[in-house]
């Protein structure tokens, strides 16, 4: 099964690690490393143009999606629980 993160962006959902708000960035010092470390590797990619509402961290990538975490988290779910 895949997911849509926004825009032309999809990924497979086996590939999926974690779903977080946005602001998690601003909150937390480990995620700032994290992330940080990622654009170092040239792995993080933002989808779109609008701001980023969610960061995706999938086994390859991390993305900042601007659609909301609880729409992503949503439709993770479903697709866990259909496939």
């Amino acid at each position: 099964m895949y997911i849509h993160l926004g825009g032309e962006k999809i990924i497979r959902a086996a590939e999926l690690v974690a779903i977080f708000d946005i602001s998690i960035e601003q909150s937390s010092k480990l995620s700032k490393q994290f992330v940080a470390g990622a654009r170092k590797r040239k792995d993080v990619e933002t989808i779109g143009e609008e701001d980023p509402k969610s960061i995706v961290v999938t086994k390859q990538k991390i993305y900042y999606s601007p659609i909301s975490s609880s729409t992503l988290k949503k439709r993770a779910h479903h697709f866990a629980a259909n496939g």
